[in-house]
C-alpha cells in the first residue's frame, strides 16, 4: 500500500494551493490594479515556466532591479517557482555597486523596470549573454508558457534568494537564504506579527528590502492581500490605511515619525490596524508611546533583526514598563550576550548579541571568510551568528539594544554608546532627528559629536543644546559640540549611514 505524502510543502506549493482555493480573492493591489489569487497563480507559473524554457531553473541566479509594483511581486514569486534564486537589488545603491552585486551573484537573467534600464546599459553591454526582461516585455515573455506549477525538483536546501546587506558599516555582502529557511522564517514571523488570511498589508518600502520580504512572505503564506505603494508619502499612507482597511504594515521609525507629523493626522480613521512592525533602527520610547496611543495598545510590535536571521520582537502586551526593550527571541531562535573575551555575560551586562536557530542563513554568498568572521562557537562546538550589535538582557530575559558595535566610541579608554546620547538629545522639543559619532580628539582619542536636524520653524542654538544635553549626560558621555544639518543620510530601510557622517565630519 502506498504511503501518505506527509512532507512539508515549500513556499511554491503553498502559494499554488492558495491559487486553487482562494481563487477570486485579491492577492495583489497597486493603485487601481487588482490581481486575484487565481490570476497570481497563473501569472507566476507562466514566468516560472518561461524561465525554465530558456534554461534558467534550479540553482541559477536571477537579478531583479525593479521599482515597487505588481510586476515585481510576480517576478519574485515566478523566479521562486522556477527553482532559480532571486537577487533583488536596492535601487538606491550607486551604479558601480549595482554592477558589483550583479557580478558577485553571477546572474544568468535580469528583470528590470523601465525606469532602471538606462543605468543598466553599461552592465548589459559587458554581459550580452544575460537574458534581460523589462516590465513592459514581461507579458510577451511569458504569455505562451504553461500555467501549471512547474516541478524543478526543489529541496529545502536550494537557494531561494540573496539579499545584499545595506552596507551601513562597510561593503555589502550577499546574504543567502534557502527554501526551507525562508518558509520557516515566514511561519515564525507570521505568528509573531499576527498575520492571518484576512490581512491587508501595506508596502511602502522597496520590495528588494528584507523588511518588505517580512510582510510579503507573511501575507502570501497566510493567503492575505498585498497593497503596494509605488513610494512612501506620509499623507497618502494615512489615506490608504483609511480607504483600504489596512490591517498590517512594516515601517522604520523615521516613517512612523513622519506619519505622526502629518497635519490633521488625528482625523484619519486608522481603526482597521491590527498589528504593525517597527524595525531597521531603535524606536525611541517617546515615539513608541505616541504610536501606542494613536494606533492602539496592542498594535505596535518592535522587531530587532538581521537579514542574516536573528530576530526578537516585543509583544505589545509586554511593553508596559519596558518601552526601550526589543523583546525576546522569535520562536525557535536563541540569543546570548558575549563580552570582549567571547564569554557569555550575566544579565545587566552589555556585550555583543549572538543568535542561532532554524532561520539563520547558511552563509554569505561567495564569502566563506565573511561567514567564518560572523560565527561565534560556543563550548559545545555549536556555531552562533555574530550580530555586531551591542545589547544586554534584563533579569527577565528582555533584550535592550545598546548600540551598533562598529559605531561605539572609545574615549579615554571608556566605551561610549552613541544611542545613549541620542536618546537624551531626541527628547529636546526642538530636535527632530539626531545622530552621534566619534571624532578624533588629541586628549581622549575620540569624543562624541552630535549632528542634529532641528524641528521646522525652531530657532535652535547649537551651543545651548550642547550645554542642555551635557547637563543630563554622564561625565564620560558629554558631547564636544552640536552641528546642525537639514537631514541625516539614511539608507532606504531608515538606518542612519554613520560612515557617511564620519566622512563628512572627520570621524574615525
Amino acid at each position: 500500500m502506498a504511503a501518505f505524502d506527509t512532507s512539508a510543502p515549500l513556499l511554491p506549493e503553498i502559494l499554488s494551493l492558495h491559487g486553487k482555493w482562494k481563487d477570486s480573492k485579491p492577492a495583489l493591489v497597486c493603485e487601481e490594479q487588482v490581481v486575484s489569487w487565481h490570476q497570481f497563480e497563473d501569472n507566476t507559473n507562466r514566468i516560472a515556466n518561461a524561465l525554465i524554457e530558456t534554461g534558467i531553473s534550479r540553482g541559477a541566479m536571477v537579478g531583479v532591479v525593479m521599482s515597487n509594483g505588481i510586476a515585481m511581486v510576480e517576478v519574485l514569486v515566478g523566479i521562486m517557482k522556477s527553482g532559480a534564486c532571486s537577487v533583488p537589488i536596492n535601487l538606491s545603491v550607486s551604479d558601480e555597486a549595482l554592477e558589483a552585486m550583479l557580478n558577485d551573484a553571477d546572474i544568468s537573467a535580469l528583470f528590470c523596470t523601465t525606469d532602471q534600464q538606462t543605468r543598466l546599459q553599461p552592465y548589459l553591454k559587458s554581459h550580452p549573454d544575460v537574458l534581460t526582461v523589462s516590465d513592459t516585455a514581461l507579458a510577451a515573455f511569458s504569455k505562451d508558457a504553461d500555467t501549471n506549477l512547474p516541478a524543478p525538483g526543489l529541496t529545502g536546501d536550494d537557494p531561494l534568494n540573496v539579499i545584499y546587506s545595506s552596507g551601513t558599516t562597510g561593503m555589502p555582502k550577499g546574504i543567502l537564504h534557502v527554501h526551507q529557511g525562508r518558509r520557516d522564517w515566514a511561519y515564525d514571523l507570521a505568528i509573531a506579527l499576527r498575520y492571518h488570511s484576512a490581512a491587508k498589508t501595506l508596502f511602502t518600502i522597496g520590495l528588494y528590502s528584507n523588511i518588505s520580504w517580512v510582510g510579503m512572505l507573511c501575507t502570501l503564506l497566510s493567503g492575505g492581500t498585498m497593497v503596494i505603494a509605488p513610494k512612501f508619502d506620509a499623507h497618502d499612507v494615512l489615506q490608504t490605511i483609511q480607504d483600504r482597511g489596512i490591517t498590517h504594515f512594516a515601517m522604520v521609525p523615521i516613517q512612523y515619525q513622519r506619519l505622526m507629523e502629518v497635519p490633521g493626522q488625528a482625523d484619519f480613521d486608522l481603526s482597521s490596524i491590527e498589528a504593525v512592525m517597527s524595525c531597521g533602527s531603535p524606536l525611541h520610547a517617546t515615539l513608541k508611546e505616541t504610536l501606542f496611543k494613536r494606533l492602539g495598545p496592542k498594535a505596535v510590535i518592535e522587531l530587532f533583526g538581521l537579514t542574516e536571521g536573528v530576530i526578537t520582537t516585543l509583544d505589545p502586551e509586554d511593553a508596559e514598563g519596558r518601552m526601550a526593550s526589543v523583546g525576546k527571541p522569535l520562536i525557535g531562535t536563541d540569543i546570548k550576550i558575549i563580552g570582549d573575551d567571547d564569554r557569555e555575560v550575566p544579565p545587566g551586562q552589555s556585550g555583543e548579541i549572538v543568535g542561532c536557530g532554524r532561520i539563520v542563513m547558511p552563509g554569505y554568498l561567495n564569502r566563506p571568510d565573511a561567514t567564518i568572521e560572523a560565527t561565534w562557537t560556543d563550548e559545545t562546538g555549536k556555531g552562533w551568528l555574530r550580530t555586531g550589535d551591542i545589547g544586554q538582557l534584563d533579569d527577565q530575559g528582555y533584550l535592550y539594544i545598546v548600540d551598533r558595535k562598529k559605531d561605539m566610541i572609545l574615549s579615554g579608554g571608556q566605551n561610549i554608546y552613541p544611542q545613549d546620547i541620542e536618546a537624551v538629545l531626541i527628547k529636546h522639543e526642538a530636535v527632530n532627528d539626531v545622530a552621534v559619532i566619534g571624532i578624533p580628539s588629541e586628549r581622549w582619542g575620540e569624543t562624541p559629536l552630535a549632528i542634529v536636524v532641528p524641528e521646522a520653524g525652531s530657532n535652535l542654538d547649537s551651543v545651548a543644546l550642547a550645554n542642555w544635553a551635557n547637563a543630563l549626560l554622564g561625565r564620560q558621555q558629554r558631547i564636544s559640540g552640536v552641528t546642525l544639518t537639514d537631514a541625516l543620510p539614511r539608507n532606504p530601510n531608515g538606518k542612519i549611514l554613520k560612515r557617511e557622517l564620519r566622512k563628512i565630519y572627520g570621524g574615525n
